[in-house]
């Protein structure tokens, strides 16, 4: 029960108990507390229960109010405040002393009294440490913090946290395969407070190693009001040597094993603990396992993460990541070229990073200080391409209200990348070549040369000598280009390479997108390493990020990467296995495509309409058995 004991000037210090809503203080004898002494007026303070908090506020404004030395109107009280009432000094307590207390309630309300006031401010006390759980992030922090809070609500001296020492790694954390239910393993005391809010310098000698041993042996918490006399554990040698009084114990549970115990006592005081008070010792013992858990959790993540840094250490190459035969290739060839000004060529399927290839290029070239300037050919409308290739004047076309330079002027001294280059009209390819040949480029509308220094590198997933036999593509800017080739291969042909990949992307946007996934099952590795990728890894990229935005689990699956397991598809008639197919092709590609319907279209050779209505399907799937295909493996546009 809260108290607040008075220390007059003269005689014994005498103790209030608190059990009503609202309980007064002042000089007149009908005062809850009645303090008889100068400078405290007939009715001076009033001290409220609210259900969670008790505050102390004034009631006499002429009255002054003093809590730890400073001035106070109104303020809720903690226990050890103390307060100072004109010549009065009090001190507030959240619970009872063993005694007797000097002013006792009457026979209707003191069971009432005597039942809730321990556990409001053992639910209180609990509620303040939660808080702190939620700011605190060292563990022996955290373990103090918890200590600090059961000595408070309980009167112990001295509180201790101890830990099975095979249980637990020298950090606290909790080690995988521990011991069952206290077998084997010897209790290592991991946190220690005194009542005094400071560690206990000298643990020896502190605890019952038979009342430990007892609670880990029967994984039940256990209270003891007085050692020395206890039948059990009178004849115990820790319990005679220690000469213990009041003891509480209650085991540390982490999936379903006992891994410690939660400890508290007091050597002077017999009978101090209650039943109540073990229940809340044993809520605080699963609030420390969960502290501890996530210690191992924390730990084991960390640990996780020291070895991907490790592992793509050895397997980076920049910004790119791979070590199977083909990869290691492309690398040595990019360091080659890379000091050079020779035009480089990367092919490659859509989607495996041949913008990267050429960053780096450009990285390590002599020409890193100067700018990188991306055009992607296929993506700007044909009338405008010479316009954003070389510039204009103003006035060479409607619209032209100024003149504007191209990206070759833009890339001087630097290099210019040429995306998707097989998308560029054929009329342009003339100039391209004159501007390559003799790096000197016209502004539409201009008749005045200008010169620019550039390196140039290109990329395309076509295959372009197909496109000169099919007179889309001219023989000689090929040839201009194609100085050096650097061919980078598809995902599904760089074997574990897309694991190590997967695990990077996951670690990298799990982080920005503040998703709780840690990691991917066994299953959903085994599913992305048979996976062919059309996509490659644009397409790995986007399937991660979409099931890191709706997967609430720590681990992805393969039903949150919409994979199939290998093996396991199910038998369509050929009518819906033909529009299954059809469907899962044309998301695909749009994946392929990053999205672009017209570009989609195009590929397949289709309308627009029909990729719209592939994609209202996906966004509203009929039921199954109404002849249309459920959700699969779309696109998270």
């Amino acid at each position: 029960m809260p108290i607040l004991k008075w220390f007059p000037p003269q005689g014994s210090p005498r103790t209030f108990v608190l059990y009503k809503p609202m309980s007064t203080i002042g000089r007149a004898l009908g005062n809850d507390v009645a303090v008889m002494t100068g400078g405290i007026s007939e009715t001076h303070a009033q001290v409220m229960f609210d259900g969670r908090d008790f505050n102390l506020e004034e009631v006499d404004k002429s009255g002054e109010i003093l809590i730890n030395g400073k001035k106070k109107r109104r303020a809720r009280l903690v226990h050890g405040d103390r307060i100072t009432l004109g010549d009065a000094e009090l001190q507030f307590s959240i619970f009872d002393e063993p005694h007797a207390p000097a002013r006792a309630p009457s026979p209707s309300t003191s069971n009432e009294a005597a039942g809730e006031a321990p556990q409001l401010a053992g639910v209180r006390k609990l509620h303040e440490f939660s808080e702190k759980l939620m700011t605190m992030k060292n563990i022996d922090e955290l373990l103090e913090a918890m200590l600090d809070a059961v000595i408070d609500v309980t009167g112990a001296e001295k509180g201790l946290v101890l830990l099975l020492d095979d249980a637990y790694g020298a950090d606290g954390a909790p080690q995988a395969g521990g011991p069952a239910s206290g077998e084997g393993g010897k209790p290592v005391i991991r946190a220690s407070r005194h009542v005094t809010r400071e560690a206990i310098a000298d643990t020896t000698g502190t605890i019952s190693d038979s009342i430990v041993r007892r609670v880990l042996e029967s994984g039940r918490p256990l209270i003891v009001s007085d050692a020395l006399s206890d039948d059990v554990f009178r004849t115990s040698e820790s319990v005679v040597a220690l000469r213990l009084s009041s003891v509480m114990c209650a085991p540390l549970v982490s999936q379903g094993q006992v891994t410690g115990a939660l400890y508290v006592g007091n050597d002077r005081v017999k009978g101090l603990f209650q039943k109540s008070q073990l229940e809340l010792l044993s809520i605080f013992a699963g609030q420390a396992s969960l502290i501890l858990q996530n210690a191992m959790l924390l730990s084991a993540l960390r640990a996780d993460k020291e070895k991907l840094a490790a592992e793509l250490k050895d397997k980076r190459f920049g910004d790119i990541i791979g070590v199977c035969p083909s990869m290691m290739e492309v690398f040595r060839k990019l360091q080659k070229v890379a000091t050079t000004d020779i035009s480089v060529l990367i092919t490659g399927e859509t989607g495996t990073g041949k913008e990267l290839i050429a960053r780096e290029l450009h990285r390590r070239s002599n020409r890193a200080n100067g700018p990188f300037i991306v055009i992607n050919c296929g993506a700007i409308p044909e009338n405008l391409i010479e316009s954003e290739l070389f510039g204009h004047v103003k006035g060479a076309f409607t619209g032209a209200i100024a003149s504007r330079p191209g990206k070759f002027q833009a890339a001087d001294k630097g290099t210019l990348f040429l995306d998707e280059i097989g998308e560029l009209p054929l009329n342009l390819q003339v100039k391209l070549l004159r501007a390559l040949q003799e790096r000197v480029v016209f502004r539409v509308g201009d008749s005045k040369p200008e010169k620019v220094d550039i390196r140039v590198v290109a990329a395309t997933n076509r295959i372009l000598e197909e496109e000169i036999k099919g007179g889309r593509f001219r023989e000689d800017l090929y040839y201009r280009l194609n100085v050096v080739n650097i061919f980078l291969p598809p995902l599904r042909e760089r074997g574990d390479d897309v694991l190590i990949i997967a695990k990077a992307l996951l670690t990298k946007y799990a982080e920005e997108l503040h998703s709780p996934v840690q990691g991917f099952t066994p299953q959903a590795l085994g599913a992305i390493r048979k996976h062919t990728w059309p996509g490659n890894i644009r397409q790995l990229e986007n399937r991660i990020k979409k099931a890191l935005v709706l997967c609430d689990k720590t681990l992805l699956g393969i039903e949150d990467l919409e994979l199939d397991q290998a093996g396991e598809s199910s038998i369509l008639p050929l009518e819906k296995a033909k529009e299954e197919f059809q469907r899962k092709y044309v998301l695909e590609v749009l994946e392929r495509n990053n999205g672009n319907r017209t570009q989609t279209a195009r590929d397949l050779g289709v309308d627009p309409r029909t990729i719209f209505r592939y994609l209202e399907r996906e966004a509203n799937p009929m039921p199954s058995g109404a002849g249309g295909a459920g959700p699969g493996s779309g696109t998270d546009r």
